[in-house]
């Protein structure tokens, strides 16, 4: 993959991360709570690379209690382990895809007894958090920014690194619709190894459970257009209240943004998620061009991308659209 075909990490950082790697003997590699396929993805294939080297690792996201059903199949799912098993103290912690300390959950306070961290990921809001940052703003997902570092490390990617950050890649590209220069070479040269592409990517994004149909009926049913919102160009929103959720896999609910963004008149998409029938509300963002919704989320306490990001809000959900109503006009 030539160098100028993608983005990549600055060379400096790419040789520090790879010599605290290369030093470790005992890593912990950090996922996001509420896990995607990017943070899992990335998290596995490193954690499979350290291990192929002798290097004791676990791999850990502090909620929710177990893995989404959809990522069941991927590779080297035994690195895992529960929060309460994450060793107290290791050579050096490594956080993927989590954007911010806050985005580890009950688990940031292994930053703090580890020797060294290493913060790898995408989002532009990442806030450097960790001793060496490795934080490529232009990739498309984690795991592109983790097949960077591996060809500079020297690391072959076989089939099951290839299935993990085919994972990660086709996921926060939505199945690319939202491509870089560079992201099909990317997983043409991961397809290349043998991995079923289309099962993959079915897995992860085309496969409900029927009770989800229902739920799809009552959410999109609560869904509302402001058109003067975000300036004129429109928000659109729906909500996802406890009930509604109730015995259904964090994928479905996660899956609700993106046929709510479809809306053609509205530029920003939210989708307002209640946490155990109290004030608590993890709100997703998405725009279509125009709004900087990492930005927006990042005054509301949270972050992402550009077109992809989501925050955290406690209140009254009249107050909670009130208030992103205000930080759109403001954006």
């Amino acid at each position: 993959m030539s160098d100028d075909s993608r983005a990549l990490a600055e060379p400096v950082e790419v040789a520090r991360a790879i010599e605290m790697l290369e030093r470790a003997s005992s890593v912990t590699v950090l996922c996001h709570v509420q896990p995607d396929a990017d943070t899992i993805g990335s998290g596995l294939a490193l954690g499979t690379a350290l291990e192929r080297r002798g290097v004791r690792v676990q791999v850990a996201f502090a909620a929710p209690s177990s893995l989404p059903q959809s990522m069941d199949d991927m590779p080297s799912r035994h690195l895992l382990v529960g929060a309460h098993d994450v060793a107290e103290a290791v050579d050096l912690v490594v956080t993927v895809d989590a954007g911010s300390r806050d985005r580890l959950g009950s688990l940031a306070d292994r930053l703090d007894t580890a020797s060294a961290s290493l913060v790898i990921d995408h989002h532009r809001s990442n806030t450097r958090f960790g001793t060496v940052n490795m934080v490529v703003a232009s990739a498309e997902s984690t795991t592109a920014v983790i097949a960077n570092l591996f060809d500079r490390w020297g690391v072959e990617i076989d089939a099951d690194l290839a299935h993990l950050l085919y994972a990660g890649l086709v996921t926060d590209t939505g199945s690319f619709r939202w491509v870089r220069p560079g992201s099909h070479l990317l997983a043409e040269r991961l397809l290349a190894t043998g991995i079923d592409g289309a099962r993959i990517a079915r897995t992860l994004l085309d496969t409900h459970p029927f009770n989800w149909l229902p739920m799809l009926g009552n959410v999109l049913g609560s869904a509302a257009l402001l058109p003067d919102a975000a300036d004129g160009g429109g928000l659109v929103y729906a909500v996802i209240r406890s009930e509604d959720a109730a015995g259904l896999r964090s994928e479905e609910i996660e899956s609700v943004i993106d046929i709510v963004r479809t809306t053609s008149e509205a530029e920003v998409a939210a989708v307002l998620k209640q946490q155990d029938f109290t004030s608590v509300w993890v709100v997703s963002l998405r725009s279509k061009t125009k709004v900087d919704v990492s930005a927006v989320a990042y005054t509301l306490g949270g972050g992402g991308h550009r077109n992809a990001a989501g925050y955290t809000a406690t209140g009254q959900l009249d107050d909670v659209i009130d208030a992103l109503c205000k930080a759109l006009s403001s954006s």
